[in-house]
């Protein structure tokens, strides 16, 4: 993937000349599209959600899900690694899980080479790691290196994930029985956390009309759509989507004003304001921009940073998070970072 941490910003022009370079079957926004359409079979009703789902993943990013049961969680993991045609594995945490049953460990080959690295589920190019805040505190820590590095570290030898990597987890709501809080370094290592939702009353009711006439479409029969070339091709062009100076000075003064404001613990990190902008050049990249638009951001604010600040009082509820979120990016305004063109 390429790294542009220390390129100049391209413009349009520039990002499709990149885009020319790699031979396409078909334009990656038509791709794209019927990916969001298929997963849309899937999740009835939840377009919005898809969207966002669609944007965390092209970006490279993690998700976490916080929802109740039987709202279609692992169908929509099984989908996508479906559609991206790669190793699927589910991880159920449980409290006795221990961190080898996620990265794997040393185990005597039977061939008598010695000690032999076995893989574990996290050795997959979607992981589903499903009612995540079960596990231990320990358990956890070990998914931290997986999750920033791609990699994970076994009697000082160090293993490269499969890429692309494709990581999910879901958790139940805090206030459920036998469940742990995520760890601040956990929470800071997901691009965005969301939640699907019941379905509408129509959504619902074509969902029982499918079940009815045997008609559900299955997730483990669709077929792959976007090759693991083009998957990270299109990772690498999204991170030439050019960004104004002063849409990233308003990134920062939020970032500033999370660090500041009496009301919170601890506000964004380097790392959010990171994904932040991954995430708004994934939407613009989506759309067959090759800039960013205020609206990139905005939308994306509350998905992308409400999980990672820690207000005063504990408990705290995602809602109330979000909501301090919305507050904060509402009180800057945008338009003052804007002088003239955006671009």
């Amino acid at each position: 993937m390429t790294n542009s941490s220390n390129a100049a910003p391209m413009t349009e022009q520039e990002a499709v000349s990149i885009r020319s370079e790699f031979h396409w079957a078909q334009p990656p926004s038509v791709l794209l599209q019927r990916m969001e359409q298929r997963l849309g079979q899937i999740l009835l009703g939840k377009q919005a959600t898809i969207r966002e789902v669609m944007v965390g993943l092209l970006a490279g990013g993690h998700l976490l899900i916080e929802d109740v049961p039987g709202v279609g969680k692992t169908m929509l993991a099984t989908a996508i690694a479906r559609l991206l045609g790669g190793k699927f594995h589910r991880i159920q945490f449980t409290s006795d899980l221990m961190p080898a049953d996620i990265v794997g460990g040393m185990v005597v080959d039977a061939s008598g080479r010695g000690l032999v690295y076995r893989e574990g589920p996290i050795m997959a190019n979607v992981v589903l790691a499903d009612e995540l805040n079960r596990a231990s505190t320990r358990t956890q820590s070990a998914l931290l290196e997986a999750l920033e590095h791609r990699s994970v570290s076994i009697e000082g030898t160090t293993y490269a994930l499969p890429q692309p990597f494709v990581f999910i987890a879901t958790q139940n709501p805090i206030r459920y029985e036998g469940t742990n809080r995520l760890l601040e370094a956990q929470l800071d290592r997901f691009m965005m956390q969301l939640s699907i939702g019941y379905p509408s009353q129509q959504s619902e009711q074509e969902l029982l009309g499918q079940f009815a006439a045997s008609r559900r479409p299955q997730p483990e029969l669709l077929r792959a759509l976007i090759s693991h070339e083009e998957w990270q091709q299109m990772q690498a062009e999204l991170q030439q989507v050019y960004i104004h100076p002063s849409l990233l000075a308003y990134m920062t003064e939020v970032a500033a004003e999370t660090r500041n404001n009496e009301e919170l613990l601890l506000g964004l990190s380097p790392r959010a304001l990171r994904d932040w902008l991954r995430a708004a050049q994934a939407s613009a990249y989506m759309q067959d921009r090759g800039f960013i638009v205020p609206d990139d951001l905005l939308q994306l604010g509350v998905t992308v940073l409400a999980h990672r600040i820690e207000l005063r009082g504990y408990p705290t509820a995602h809602a109330q998070k979000q909501d301090m979120m919305m507050r904060l990016l509402q009180h800057i305004p945008i338009s003052s970072h804007l002088k003239g063109r955006v671009r």
